[in-house]
């Protein structure tokens, strides 16, 4: 009987082991993951007449948290849908976006809403 609970708990322990590596290292690429890629988006800022664009969805909580931000802050922006088939969905696909919200601001592509970065990269847009 004895035995038997060792081993039942040498079967716990290895599995607990093996769910805490693996949720180790699904975390592992977050942590290199730039919070923005650097590039000129200057075609993009005159083709949309902004210098703060942002794609998102209605749906989407940080797209409204990102909303929120520029209405509070005054921030002039251009919110474009990427869930509806047309230019901006073709413009977010070409710059492989694969989550919302996707701001460009000043010489930066940021990928989800970061306020620190957003603040950064303002205070970059305007200097």
């Amino acid at each position: 009987m004895i035995k038997h609970v060792k081993t039942l708990g040498m079967y716990a322990l290895i599995l607990a082991a093996g769910l805490g590596v693996g949720v180790g290292v699904a975390k592992v690429p977050a942590m290199f993951k730039k919070d923005y890629v650097q590039g000129d988006y200057s075609a993009y800022y005159t083709q949309h007449k902004s210098k703060v664009v942002l794609y998102g969805t209605e749906t989407c909580p940080f797209c409204a948290k990102a909303r929120e931000y520029f209405k509070q802050n005054k921030i002039a922006y251009v919110d474009l849908d990427v869930s509806k088939p047309g230019p901006a969905q073709q413009e977010f696909k070409n710059f492989g976006g694969s989550g919302v919200p996707m701001l460009l601001i000043g010489d930066r592509r940021i990928n989800g809403f970061i306020p620190k970065v957003i603040e950064e990269a303002l205070k970059t847009q305007t200097n």
